[in-house]
């Protein structure tokens, strides 16, 4: 895919661009081709960009006391960034890092609010893109409080069905915030049904 049908699809999937915001936002973003395993982010670095998977998918994940701890997944056209520093201009406390070979269509926060202030079209993107995030954490931590350990995995799996192909089950517990063996005890007794 080259620049333009990938805004193209952004622009379906979030919100509609006008011809000459799509271009402007060609000119603003650059494509980028990471291998697995590649960090995007590391923790303390600033980090003023935000990235729309065009394919593959990323994990974005915290060190504590040198335990990895995964508290966001993102897939095609998800769009991912270390939240904190791209906001607040602060150090990033967490890793962002692709999980296979994975294609990033990059913006800086700099040309978001040039697109922002110049295009009404290109806010009103920013503001869905946002809000769907703030919709998905909402969940996540409606999901962490009041769910069971196997509503939280079936939630999962409802939506994204085949996560346990691309995401190593160690990244799935950690997300889920449970045991490694605990998920492998839900996984084999949801087999059996």
């Amino acid at each position: 895919m080259n620049k333009e049908e990938i805004i193209d699809l952004i622009s379906e999937k979030y919100s509609p661009l006008t011809s000459a915001c799509k271009l402007e936002f060609s000119n603003h973003s650059k494509i980028l081709n990471l291998k697995k395993g590649d960090a995007i982010v590391k923790e303390g670095q600033y980090s003023d960009k935000a990235f729309f998977i065009v394919n593959g998918c990323a994990r974005a994940y915290y060190l504590n006391d040198g335990k990895d701890i995964t508290d966001w997944f993102a897939f095609e056209k998800d769009f991912i960034c270390a939240i904190n520093s791209f906001f607040q201009n602060i150090p990033s406390p967490h890793y962002i890092e692709v999980l296979e070979d994975t294609t990033l269509l990059e913006v800086s926060r700099d040309s978001t609010l040039k697109l922002s202030d110049k295009h009404h079209d290109f806010e009103r993107l920013s503001k869905t893109v946002a809000t769907m995030t703030m919709l998905k954490l909402q969940a996540r931590i409606v999901s962490i409080q009041f769910q069971s350990a196997e509503q939280k995995y079936q939630s999962l799996l409802s939506a994204y069905p085949n996560i346990t192909q691309r995401i190593a089950l160690t990244h799935i517990a950690s997300f889920l915030g449970i045991t490694l063996e605990t998920l492998s005890r839900i996984r084999k007794f949801n087999s059996k049904i």
